[in-house]
């Protein structure tokens, strides 16, 4: 039976470096893989992959009405198709994640997602709270705080480098625009403290 992954963790943690991986892998052993993403991360290039570290691969960009099976069902019905790979799951609707488990399901082909868990507010993604609800394994991916310790908070900053507080959940941007950290130094930088309210 085909399983569904979910690949989480917060910024710089080589999620999009570990999907290329995977992708190379597969094709390396001559099976076909589908490579899909946000069409409105558009950091490089629309419909592009690319891993901080200067992997890159074309991809399906998609938008929240995107009907993931039916592409995915036309995709296999012409040839047949070995794995899924789902860059910034966290973007993805509801819909389109129970979408990829009926791929798994009914059409067999393993999904791996990979996206982050919260945004700058400590908040799930509508995306990423369905992925962790229905996913067969959640694999979270290290990330690592200045301090050394395990990041697993992502931090939006502004244009002097201070925390934001408050915003659209969603706001595409880099190292410019966002710094992994752990809870600890997030909670500081937010001005979270106990008894504070959140």
């Amino acid at each position: 039976m085909a399983k569904f992954y979910f690949y989480y963790a917060a910024m710089n943690a080589g999620k999009s470096t570990t999907l290329l991986q995977a992708d190379f892998n597969y094709r390396e052993r001559g099976m076909r893989t589908l490579l899909f993403t946000a069409a409105f991360d558009d950091r490089f290039e629309p419909g592009k992959i690319t891993s901080r570290i200067g992997l890159a691969s074309h991809a399906t960009a998609i938008d929240p009405e995107t009907d993931l099976y039916e592409e995915i069902a036309i995709e296999s019905a012409e040839a047949t198709v070995d794995c899924v790979l789902v860059d910034e799951a966290q973007w993805l609707t509801r819909a389109q994640v129970f979408q990829l488990a009926a791929v798994c399901d009914e059409l067999g082909i393993p999904v791996l997602a990979y996206g982050l868990r919260t945004d700058f507010q400590a908040k799930l993604f509508p995306g990423s709270a369905a992925l962790l609800g229905i996913a067969d394994n959640l694999i979270e991916l290290k990330a690592i705080c200045a301090c050394g310790r395990k990041a697993t908070m992502n931090l939006r900053i502004n244009d002097d480098g201070f925390a934001v507080k408050e915003g659209a959940q969603i706001e595409v941007g880099g190292n410019e625009r966002y710094v992994a950290l752990c809870r600890r130094h997030y909670a500081e930088q937010m001005g979270l403290r106990r008894g504070a309210s959140a």
